[in-house]
C-alpha cells in the first residue's frame, strides 16, 4: 500500500502494545467483577485500530485513483461501515469519456 510507511506502522503497533500491556496489568490485579470493563476496553481498542486501518486504506485507494478522501472523514467517524460501502461504490463508478 502506498500510504503505509514504516513510521506509521511502528507507531500504531507501539501504541497498541502499550495499551494492551496496560490492559493486562490492570486485569491481573482486578477482581472478576471488572471483567466486563476490561472486555469493553479491549473491544474498543481493536475497533479503533480497525477504523484507523480502514481509513488509511481509503486514503490509499483514493490516492491511487486520484480522488479526494478527506470529505469522507466526517461520515466515516459516525457510520464507518455504510460510509466504507458508499466510498467503494464511488470509486467503482464508471467515468464519463
Amino acid at each position: 500500500m502506498y500510504v503505509w510507511s514504516k513510521r506509521i506502522v511502528i507507531s500504531l503497533l507501539a501504541a497498541f502494545f502499550i495499551l494492551y500491556a496496560l490492559f493486562l496489568a490492570q486485569g491481573l490485579t482486578a477482581a472478576t467483577s471488572n471483567l466486563k470493563i476490561h472486555t469493553v476496553f479491549m473491544i474498543t481498542l481493536n475497533y479503533v485500530g480497525l477504523l484507523i486501518w480502514l481509513f488509511v486504506w481509503m486514503i490509499d485507494q483514493a490516492r491511487v485513483r486520484g480522488k479526494n478522501v478527506w470529505w469522507w472523514l466526517t461520515p466515516f467517524l459516525f457510520v464507518p461501515l455504510p460510509t466504507l460501502m458508499l466510498f467503494v461504490l464511488y470509486l467503482q463508478r464508471k467515468l464519463k469519456a
